[in-house]
């Protein structure tokens, strides 16, 4: 979701902003946290759960996980994402029927690199 929140800070520059590192194995696609850091009432607030590319969704329902273990409530979680897929979708809605999520395309296939080329790493 870091690509996504310098747009959020221009437009809400007093938002609280978390952090979560989630990682997934290549090889098997298990989705492991190295770090969550939350404003401490988090648990009154809704939530915007950024996430650019959504492919198996298993890093997000990892992260929701984390985030209910910090007192949210899955129905006031709002997944931003630029691009989804119907089965990374399908996975999350199965998971946690109550999240909202919001994305700009569905389709098949995630779009490769994106994170290499939104910060020009390639």
């Amino acid at each position: 979701g870091e690509a996504m929140e310098q747009g959020l800070r221009d437009c809400c520059r007093s938002i609280r902003i978390g952090k979560i590192l989630i990682q997934s194995d290549e090889e098997t696609q298990r989705a492991k946290v190295y770090y969550a850091k939350f404003p401490p009432d988090i648990y009154r607030r809704k939530v915007l759960l950024m996430y650019p590319i959504l492919s198996t969704g298993n890093t997000v329902i990892e992260a929701v996980k984390v985030l209910v273990e910090h007192g949210v409530q899955p129905s006031v979680i709002i997944l931003p994402s630029l691009f989804s897929t119907p089965h990374g979708a399908k996975s999350i809605i199965q998971e946690f029927p109550e999240i909202s999520i919001l994305t700009t395309e569905v389709h098949p296939v995630a779009p490769p690199h994106f994170g290499q080329n939104y910060f020009e790493t390639d």
